[in-house]
């Protein structure tokens, strides 16, 4: 790799253990980078244990967005150089914050969440999410996401038993507090403001984070001298992470990665995807 950082943090999403990153760390590992997925604050357990604090796990329970990113931000400071940060779902809005701090050498927002300023109204996400919201239910109880949700947020369109495996081995209680954090000025970035290279992942198949509101993230961003590119994979769920192609969006990433952070490309702008400008 040409890159001028070669370390890499990970940033979870939502409803999901900080393990479906595994594959990912070793991958880029093997790559050159020195790689981590740190979990977020109160789910460094297995995800039986946090299941089985649920739903009176109060840490986590009362978890605000703006700790979770700060959290996260003082990982990416611990680093000897910016790390390219790589955050899914509920971790692309925290890439998208930590760029915008300037806290990034790049980064990479997969089936992002989108930032404050961008209404998700599409029916799909709506269907997908409005549960963790909790209302008119405690603040102090977590929220556990339904096999039947997931099912239809996540991992649509594969076989029963793969889904099935997917939810025992991954799905975790969460912080309705978090999320609604998503709705206030936490989830907030400066769209004019230049910043470090950024990328959107999407999936033709993710009915949680759609590409249209992945798009409608994207195009928010104004043009300036910031490289900002897009790229849609066909055939891809909200499971994006452990699908059997993983490795095809990795390697995407990865080479994303090495032409904007290369010494004689960083600057100019290129752009190596389908770029919807």
């Amino acid at each position: 790799m040409k890159t001028n950082s070669k370390y890499v943090m990970f940033v979870t999403g939502a409803f999901v253990s900080h393990t479906c990153w595994d594959g990912w760390v070793k991958y880029f590992d093997e790559k050159g980078y020195v790689a981590v997925a740190p979990p977020w604050p109160y789910k460094d357990a297995s995800a039986k244990e946090l299941r089985n604090r649920q739903p009176n796990d109060i840490g986590l329970a009362t978890l605000t967005l703006t700790q979770l990113v700060d959290h996260y931000a003082e990982i990416a400071k611990s680093f000897p150089e910016k790390p390219l940060i790589v955050g899914h779902s509920l971790g692309g809005l925290v890439t998208q914050i930590l760029v915008n701090r300037d806290l990034a050498s790049a980064g990479v927002a997969v089936h992002s969440v989108p930032p404050m300023g961008v209404i998700p109204y599409e029916f799909t996400f709506l269907k997908s999410g409005w549960k963790v919201l909790g209302l008119f239910t405690s603040l102090k109880k977590t929220y556990l996401m339904s096999f039947e949700k997931f099912q239809y947020a996540f991992v649509n369109g594969l076989p029963f038993s793969v889904q099935k495996d997917a939810y025992e081995k991954y799905v975790i209680p969460e912080s309705k507090t978090v999320a609604r954090g998503g709705l206030t000025s936490a989830a907030a970035v400066d769209f004019k403001k230049n910043h470090p290279p950024l990328l959107f992942v999407a999936g033709s198949e993710d009915q949680f984070l759609s590409p249209h509101l992945n798009t409608r993230n994207f195009k928010k961003y104004k043009r300036n001298n910031s490289i900002l590119d897009y790229k849609e994979f066909k055939g891809r769920n909200h499971n994006v992470l452990l699908l059997d192609t993983w490795k095809e969006n990795a390697d995407f990433i990865l080479n994303w990665a090495d032409n904007v952070l290369s010494d004689e490309d960083f600057g100019k702008g290129k752009v190596l995807t389908n770029s919807l400008y």
